[in-house]
This record gives structure tokens, sequence and C-alpha cells, in this order.
């Protein structure tokens, strides 16, 4: 009876779909939307020198994606606000699946699987009710499973925690509303914060930057593979103030905000783009398209280290040596020494994200 259930068991196996893990398109190391010179909008993965490996298509402008953990599989979204989200099989170019944003709901451009890729979570805005909400999905069939509060209002960039067991959450503290556009509604009264949450939604912990910089939106993440979180935030208020526009956290303590000297920060205009921390986790970095800056941090005195002027910066991602950055103008570079070093220049224009694929452990 054993032999015969492991002849059948065996027999199912071979009936299954082959999974078409990232190595079947070439294992980049990094996804990026971009504009290209036809005038479409398309999503790109790229090796680590970045060279192009495959585009597909979108249906309008992306933000970010997210990588499946396994299969060579991207969910990507439109620039907030937006309804739609796209699953796409990177080795086909076909989008698998379409998520829709529930009625009075939007997507904010950033979502995260699961470490097994199982479940998939969403940022989305309740523009209604005006608070943030973490949408659940089946990762297989991605039909909706559930939601729950995001613990603040405005959630944009979330990350997986190391180990797998908790979320990160960036509420900006913006209250919008599609019928404004991307209008903010309570600059006056908003309330950024850092929130730690359990994938059933459990709060473990908020971090709040009031009622000093209230105004500092958490818009962006990066986590060190120690569990440190690094925060890129947008200033909301007068552009004569240049406060820190990074920060970083770790769980049980206070945050910890990093700025450069006032002649370099006064170069951000108040926005930070993109962060990442380089490979050994010894810098953070975090990219400033307005001002065509890219400012460097040694992590663990939190001084500031360089200011890089490169033109239309935004996407900033963890390199083999270092850092690597992409461009408005189509650069992929590298800043592993003490010049930004360009290693591809392609005919588009990247978006404002790099992101990298983490393959399994």
């Amino acid at each position: 009876m054993t032999s015969r259930r492991r002849f059948l068991a065996g027999l199912a196996a071979t009936s299954l779909p082959p999974i078409h893990g990232w190595a079947s398109v070439g294992t980049p190391e990094f996804l990026a939307a971009a504009l290209f010179p036809d005038g479409s909008y398309r999503l790109a993965g790229l090796d680590a020198q970045g060279t192009l490996l495959f585009s597909v298509p979108l249906p309008a402008r992306g933000h970010a994606a997210a990588a499946h953990p396994v299969k060579a599989q991207a969910v990507a979204f439109a620039r907030r606000p937006g309804t739609f989200a796209v699953v796409i099989d990177c080795v086909t170019g076909s989008p698998i699946a379409r998520l829709t944003a529930p009625e009075g709901r939007h997507f904010y451009g950033h979502g995260t699987f699961s470490a097994d890729g199982a479940i998939f979570f969403a940022t989305e805005n309740d523009y209604e009710a005006g608070k943030g909400i973490i949408g659940v999905w089946n990762a297989e069939t991605f039909a909706r499973l559930g939601e729950f509060p995001s613990g603040g209002v405005g959630p944009h960039d979330m990350r997986l925690m190391p180990g797998g067991k908790t979320l990160v959450i960036a509420n900006g503290g913006i209250e919008t509303h599609p019928e404004t556009g991307r209008t903010k509604l309570n600059l006056p009264t908003m309330k950024p914060n850092l929130t730690y949450l359990s994938l059933s939604g459990l709060v473990q912990e908020q971090v709040s930057l009031t009622p000093a910089p209230h105004k500092n939106s958490i818009r962006h993440l990066a986590v060190r593979r120690d569990g440190l979180v690094g925060f890129a935030m947008q200033w909301q208020g007068s552009k004569a103030e240049h406060p820190p526009l990074l920060g970083l956290h770790r769980q049980g303590e206070t945050p910890h905000l990093l700025s450069a000297p006032e002649q370099d920060q006064s170069t951000l205009r108040g926005y930070a783009g993109s962060i990442a921390f380089s490979a050994d986790g010894a810098t953070v970095a975090i990219t400033c398209p307005r001002g065509n800056a890219l400012h460097r941090f040694d992590v663990a005195s939190g001084t500031f280290s360089d200011a890089f002027e490169v033109e239309d910066v935004c996407g900033l991602g963890s390199g083999p040596n270092g850092l690597v950055f992409t461009t408005g103008t189509g650069v992929f570079g590298a800043l592993a020494t003490a010049h930004p070093e360009i290693r591809t220049r392609a005919k588009c224009q990247w978006d404002n994200h790099l992101v990298r694929i983490t393959p399994p452990a």
C-alpha cells in the first residue's frame, strides 16, 4: 500500500506544470519600470551590470514592483493613485492576473510577497474613510483574501522583515482623494509613522515622528539583513526649511535621523525619492531627482559621507560591491568607489524605483 501511495504521489507530481524560476529569464538582479522610445510603459529585468534581460508591457505608467521569491513572476503597480496592479509572467511576458482595488480604494504603488510566496500584500487607500489598508491576496489565484488596517494614513512602501513574520509599513500620513488627484488634504494635521504588523495585521510596534517634524512624510523603506530599517522622507513644510530626509530605526529603539550639512541638504529640495543599504550594510543612501543628488551616509556613526550630482537620479539598490542607481535619462550606474560610474545607458527613461529580486534562502 505504501509503495502504491508513493507511486501515485510521484505520478501526480510529474503532472504538475513546471515552475519557471528567475534563472529562466537570465537570473536578473533588479526590476524597474520605464518609458520606452515607442511610447510604451514596460517592466524590465536587469542584471547586476544594468544589462536589459527582458521587458514586458504595462497598461500605463508603472511605479514599483514586487518580485515573487521563487517564480519568475512580478506584480507591477500603477503610479499612485492607481486602481490596478498587474501580475506578470516574466518568462512569456503575458499577464497572469490583474488585481483591482476594491470600490472606494486605490493602490499606493507598493507591495510584497510572504517569504514562501503564498500570500501577497499591497498598500491601499480607503479614501472615503481617510485611512490606510493592507490588502491580502492569494498569490496562486490572486483572489482577495481580506484586509487589515495599515496603522496610519497614506501607507506607501511596505517591506517584509527578516524572518518573514513581520511587515513594516511607511504610513506617510498624507490624506488624498481621487477627486482631487494628488492634492494633499491634511498637511496641518498629518501624522506619519512606521508601523510593524504581524502577517495577520496585529500591531507589534509604532514609531511616530510627531510632534516636531510631523510634516516629514515617511515614504520609502530599505531593510538590512539584521532588521535595521532605513526610511526616506518627503518634506511637506516650508521650502525654506531643510530637515533630515533619512532615518534609521531598529525595533524597540527610538528612530535616528540623518542629515547632510546645510549646503548639501538644501539641494534635496525636501524630497528623497529612494533609499537603499549597500551590500555589506555599512552604507545607506538616498536619491533626489529634483535636485540631481545622491547622498551617502555611514550607518555605524550616522555621519554624512558624500554628495554626488547625478542627473535625474531616483532608482537605488544594493549592488555586488556597493550601491547601484538608475536615472530618468536611461543610465544604470554604480557607486562602488568615490565616484559614480555609468555601467549602461538604455534607450528608455527609468522610473522611480530599482527593486532588488531577492533569491530564496
